[in-house]
């Protein structure tokens, strides 16, 4: 990296400058519109919540030192400018006011003024580097398209996005750090309110106001960057902070810090409230709508309201996570209430308040309009968290051509590819990928089937219950993402195969026996059972992604889905297949994810 100057540093450059440092003294920042060409010595990055990887607040390092833009003159052809910075095609939207929060520092840039073809933000113009008379609640954001510059390098791009996983309410988390394209946690060890404050700035949320130790925000899974983490308090970031890099025998899972930052009030908690329910975690949904006339509660269509919109509500409530979302509320007394105000309501999990959901506006439109059939909650300070045992897949995976005449069961629980339906039954094979798979709940509750023994189906050809109708799915993907092998596994005996050291087990299948998955504990479906497969019977040679996914209906709360999928790359020839570079779905970074994606192959029996 260069230094950013007003100056080539050409010899003629050179001489020039030395020229006006002995005449005028050092240059200071001009008053008036400034313009540059390049961007050396600038780096930039989006910072922020809620907010997703393509937006957010955009901060850039000069000299060192991260600030934002202000937001006066801001332009979507400003933003198409800055998301070129970052690496991508083009900007969609421009956000004021601080929208992803205030940032904290210089205010860079003010009155930003860009015809949108510039191939540096240094080329348009604006008050000049570090003049501006805003305040950061006036701090810019960018929407940009989620479409990466062919060829970009982003040398000049942090990527930050510290992150939290694994809390209740927003701003609080298991605090989680990028290294080398990949995410990890940081061991408690030293860990204090000055460190806590730095991530919760970088967060874009201002301060600290806890510091947690002991795994309180859960266990992560994977490498642990940092520990023994020493921050004064005022750097910039994490890795700013003299800390020490960890090995195997320092630190355990058990030791992962965690944050609880002091967020804005925004008063979306005033907004919706519970009625009817035995606690203050349950009861139908009453939202506060205005226009036209005054203010008024009202209640939710329970139709298609699910565990997606369950989360939401409960985070909007202040009430942590989900349990149960649902489409039913006969047994809970609906009061004077009776008007439904919202419907269509349909949520990705990540919102903050409903009315950020999609959903049907002012036109309510619901199969089922009584009161019994609106939308009810039940709301925990806990839930559990699956993750699946990556390396394990890698290690035990296989090819079997199993004869059909072994396949009836399989058949019958629509476990094999439906080409399967017209084959020469009882001759003849299929050819299944088989793998092992190790499911570890690293959440702070059980994981529980969401039907209770009584409603559980019988299985007469394999002699068990399913607890679950679909508890994964394993897909074969091409590179672009198209499914061209599927299979899935219903939940017959969810158990906990092994635990911790310190853990007991709760849950065994012999008998009738309650099903579950103990915090601390996994349950393991061994390569050689029934429907542990996907069928690749009609799959061609080439270059796939393996993909498994945990709960892939939300059928159970969870306190973070993002980790419930994971992928590898594989090559199959047509008789062998190599499985390699399996990872859960959001252990790497963008760029890593992009480059796995781009996966070329393997030649030769060597991987490449």
């Amino acid at each position: 990296m260069q230094p950013d100057s007003v100056w080539q540093w050409s010899p003629r450059g050179l001489l020039l400058c030395l020229l006006c440092n002995l005449c005028l003294g050092s240059p200071s920042p001009s008053t008036g519109p400034e313009k540059r060409a390049g961007s050396q010595g600038l780096r930039f990055r989006l910072a922020g919540f809620p907010r997703k990887p393509y937006e957010g607040r955009v901060e850039i390092q000069r000299a060192g030192e991260w600030g934002t833009i202000c937001d006066d003159d801001f332009t979507l052809q400003a933003a198409h400018v800055l998301c070129r910075e970052l690496g991508f095609t083009e900007a969609t939207g421009w956000t004021h006011s601080a929208k992803y929060g205030p940032g904290t520092g210089r205010i860079w840039l003010d009155n930003l003024s860009c015809s949108g073809t510039e191939q540096s933000v240094t080329e348009c113009a604006s008050r000049g580097w570090g003049n501006s008379d805003c305040t950061h609640d006036e701090d810019a954001g960018v929407i940009c398209k989620d479409q990466r510059l062919p060829g970009f390098s982003d040398s000049n791009v942090i990527e930050a996005r510290v992150r939290l996983k694994g809390g209740a309410h927003p701003g609080e988390g298991r605090v989680e750090v990028l290294k080398a394209g990949t995410w990890g946690t940081v061991c408690d060890r030293k860990w204090d309110l000055q460190a806590a404050g730095v991530v919760c700035r970088e967060l874009g949320f201002g301060s600290a106001r806890e510091a947690l130790s002991g795994a309180r925000m859960g266990q992560g899974m994977g490498a642990i960057h940092l520990s023994e983490v020493r921050c004064s308090g005022q750097e910039p970031s994490l890795w700013k902070c003299p800390h020490k890099n960890i090995t195997a025998e320092d630190c355990s899972h058990s030791q992962d810090a965690g944050v609880r930052c002091n967020l804005p009030y925004t008063g979306v908690e005033a907004k919706i409230r519970l009625s009817g329910g035995r606690s203050r975690h349950e009861g139908r949904v009453e939202v506060q709508i205005g226009g036209p006339g005054p203010l008024r509660w009202g209640l939710i269509c329970g139709d298609d309201w699910g565990t997606l919109e369950a989360m939401v509500a409960c985070r909007q409530l202040g009430l942590g996570y989900a349990n149960h979302g649902l489409q039913e509320t006969w047994y809970w007394d609906s009061g004077n209430i009776t008007e439904v105000v919202m419907s269509g309501v349909r949520c990705t999990g990540t919102e903050l308040s409903l009315d950020q959901c999609a959903h049907h506006g002012t036109h309510i439109t619901c199969k089922r309009t009584e009161t019994r059939f609106t939308a009810g909650v039940i709301c925990s300070e806990t839930a559990s968290d699956l993750l699946l045992h990556s390396a394990l897949v890698q290690e035990t995976a296989y090819i079997e051509d199993r004869p059909l005449h072994m396949l009836y069961c399989a058949a019958e629980e629509n476990c094999l590819a439906s080409s399967a339906r017209s084959a020469n039954w009882p001759y003849g094979h299929r050819r299944l990928l088989r793998f092992s798979s190790q499911i570890h709940n690293l959440g702070r509750a059980d994981f529980r089937p969401k039907a209770g023994r009584h409603s559980w189906v019988w299985h007469e050809c394999h002699g068990h219950y399913h607890s679950m109708d679909i508890f994964t799915h394993y897909d074969i993907l091409t590179p672009n993402g198209t499914k061209v092998a599927e299979g899935h596994k219903a939940s017959f005996c969810l158990e906990d195969t092994e635990c911790q050291e310190d853990v007991s087990k709760r849950y065994e299948c012999a008998n009738f026996g309650e099903q579950g998955i103990t915090v601390g504990c996994w349950d393991l479906y061994r390569h050689d059972i029934d429907c542990q497969w996907i069928d690749i019977t009609d799959v061609k040679p080439g270059n796939y992604i393996l993909q498994v996914v945990i709960n892939p209906n939300f059928e159970v709360a969870e306190s973070d889905f993002t980790n419930n999928a994971m992928k590898c790359n594989c090559k199959y020839d047509g008789h062998r297949i190599w499985v390699h570079n399996c990872h859960i779905g959001d252990a790497f970074s963008e760029e890593a994810n992009r480059r796995f994606e781009r996966y070329p192959g393997q030649t030769s029996n060597q991987i490449i």
